[in-house]
């Protein structure tokens, strides 16, 4: 689906992006919160589309059934009436209306399937978020704890020890660059959309109905009611 397609690209531009903005730490986090939020936006906007459109096939396929019973329920009226023509007119417009389901039902397995999977990376983008925001001021200081680690090795090695104090700026800024890693993993959002064999699905439907279809359904109606 589309939709799906375009969630992963902006995922991948923001990402792409901040990679090679990397000189600052500090803003980078803060730049990358502020597009996450943007994304929910727009994943929001995608999710309420998706989910409309599920709702729009829903009530096609409900309609589409209602219509079948009442062809039935017509058919057997008008067999008590004594009106064999008319109940197999309604018959026969009863399984032109079993066809159109059977497509129905098949778009609605689509767009609930759809709508799911964009609840299922909304709700998760949220989580993300909120799980960085808890951290973020936990990265911004220690990239703060690196930058004065930084200072101070520039204003004087020689009283620190040039060698100690630039070996524990090195372990800090891993641990900061470890720390953006994990919040970069974290925003990934892994996605899969197996294609369901609609040509397959389609192929059992093609081939028109048997011309004693109609003969057989009167004719086991007709037993059924005694007549």
């Amino acid at each position: 689906m589309g939709v799906l397609t375009r969630f992963k690209d902006i995922m991948s531009a923001n990402i792409n992006a901040l990679l090679d903005k990397c000189e600052d730490p500090e803003k980078m986090i803060d730049q990358y919160m502020r597009n996450l939020e943007s994304d929910l936006g727009k994943v929001k906007a995608e999710t309420a589309s998706v989910m409309a459109e599920e709702t729009r096939a829903k009530r096609e396929l409900d309609e589409c059934t209602q219509q079948i019973n009442k062809m039935q329920s017509y058919a057997e009226k008008a067999l008590r009436a004594g009106n064999e023509s008319d109940a197999r007119a309604f018959l026969e417009k009863k399984q032109q209306l079993v066809s159109t389901q059977s497509s129905l039902q098949q778009s609605y397995d689509i767009a609930a399937a759809n709508a799911a999977k964009m609840r299922q990376m909304h709700d998760k983008l949220v989580k993300d978020i909120e799980s960085l925001e808890a951290r973020r001021a936990a990265i911004k200081a220690k990239v703060k704890t690196a930058k004065a680690q930084e200072r101070i090795n520039s204003v004087g090695s020689s009283v620190l020890g040039a060698n100690n104090s630039m070996e524990a700026f090195n372990k800090m800024e891993e641990k900061a660059n470890r720390m953006l890693d994990e919040a970069n993993a974290m925003a990934e959002l892994n996605q899969s959309q197996e294609d369901a064999d609609i040509d397959n699905l389609a192929a059992k439907y093609d081939a028109e109905p048997a011309n004693t279809a109609v003969d057989d359904e009167l004719a086991a109606l007709k037993a059924q009611m005694g007549l």
